[in-house]
């Protein structure tokens, strides 16, 4: 009980205090105001930003959670079915075929901050077209912003939608 409840946390804090943020978790700050977390996911809807994955919790940290609806809930079909209705309208040019999963599907956690490469690329005309910039410089920003897989060999590429969309706001600038 001591190892568990006692020393195990107290590691953990520890080790948590050599890590970006100090165990805070890494704020993003812009003009010295926090405007996010690199690890917590937002909400974003206009038109000029990138997308965010969906939140079973509406981005809300202190539930965090995914949905309970499987693929043969109807429920979570039509949520799934309204979100790429959704995509399409404000994306005239993509084909459904073209929308990965991750852009339709929220994350176990729902707070999930990064999308794919390719719900990245997907956005990059509608992007464009609202801030009147040519979509190479939207691509070339997307490109900047990607991480690869974590040592080159565990999981996929990634953008983190706050940081590119901070970026977005940079050019403006």
């Amino acid at each position: 009980m001591v190892l568990l409840c006692v020393i195990y946390p107290l590691i953990v804090a520890f080790a948590g205090g050599f890590s970006k943020g100090k165990g805070g978790g890494e704020k993003i700050t812009t003009n010295g105001k926090v405007v996010g977390y690199a690890l917590l996911g937002q909400s974003f809807t206009k038109p000029e930003y990138f997308w965010g994955r969906p939140s079973a919790v509406d981005y809300n940290a202190a539930g965090s959670a995914g949905s309970n609806k499987g693929p043969s809930n109807s429920d979570y079909l039509q949520q799934v079915s309204d979100r790429i209705d959704t995509l399409l309208k404000y994306n005239p040019t993509i084909k459904k075929a073209d929308i990965p999963a991750d852009m339709v599907t929220a994350s176990g956690s729902g707070l999930d901050p990064n999308i794919s490469e390719q719900g990245a690329i997907i956005q990059i005309k509608r992007i464009a077209v609202a801030r009147q910039l040519d979509e190479k410089t939207v691509a070339e920003l997307v490109v900047k912003n990607t991480q690869g897989p974590l040592l080159g060999l565990f999981g996929p590429t990634s953008v983190n939608v706050l940081k590119l969309n901070l970026a977005l706001d940079e050019l403006k600038k």
